[in-house]
């Protein structure tokens, strides 16, 4: 029988521990895959008891679930830009490789590629991960300078947050194809015609 604690005890749950059963959990689930992984190999490697790693997180599938979120969280952490201003081409290009450094970051990636492969066991996994609006991000950003442009007559954008998910979608989509899904690197070459390509794309669809 699975144990799962109950109410866990506040005593216990130590930051440091809990963060040090994030980092091994993290690393066994994408060296081994979510069904491979049990909470014994994960204490260990973290150096803690197992009902410790059961106070901390209830049972394997939180913790699961927790380091997804994490995950989510340090993507967050870089998801930003500066703000963008100048020629549209130049601007939206750079926005793109940014997306694309991002989304291809090794951890990123490959925890994303083992969230598809969980996701008909955990289908809540697609709110946690999905590229929402609701937040600060590089789409927010994106939207910021094309409503700019659109109020000065340089591009015609209706709906600046939908075409900044546009452009987020585009690059994001070309990135994943051209590694692989990030298992192999994206090439200098492949990262700036990918920039070039969608940057062009969403200026030519919005000319005045």
């Amino acid at each position: 029988m699975r144990y799962r604690a109950s109410v866990p005890d506040p005593d216990r749950r130590s930051p440091v521990k809990r963060q040090a059963i994030l980092d091994a959990a993290m690393a066994a689930f994408l060296e081994h895959g979510y069904a491979r992984v049990s909470v014994d190999t994960i204490a260990a490697a973290a150096g803690v008891g197992k009902q410790t790693v059961y106070s901390h997180f209830g049972d394997k599938e939180q913790l699961f679930l927790a380091v997804v979120a994490a995950a989510r969280e340090e993507r967050e952490s870089v998801d930003a830009l500066p703000r963008l201003d100048g020629n549209p081409r130049v601007a939206l290009a750079t926005a793109v490789r940014a997306i694309l450094d991002i989304v291809l970051a090794p951890r990123i990636a490959a925890l994303h590629r083992l969230t598809i492969a969980e996701l008909p066991h955990h289908p809540e996994l697609q709110r946690m991960w999905r590229d929402d609006t609701d937040r600060p991000s590089t789409d927010t950003v994106v939207a910021d300078y094309l409503r700019d442009c659109d109020r000065a007559g340089v591009l015609a954008v209706p709906d600046p947050e939908l075409a900044a998910r546009q452009l987020s979608f585009l690059a994001v989509s070309e990135g994943r194809v051209a590694t692989l899904q990030g298992t192999q690197p994206l090439p200098d070459g492949e990262r700036e015609r990918i920039a070039l390509q969608v940057a062009d794309l969403i200026v030519r669809a919005h000319r005045p």
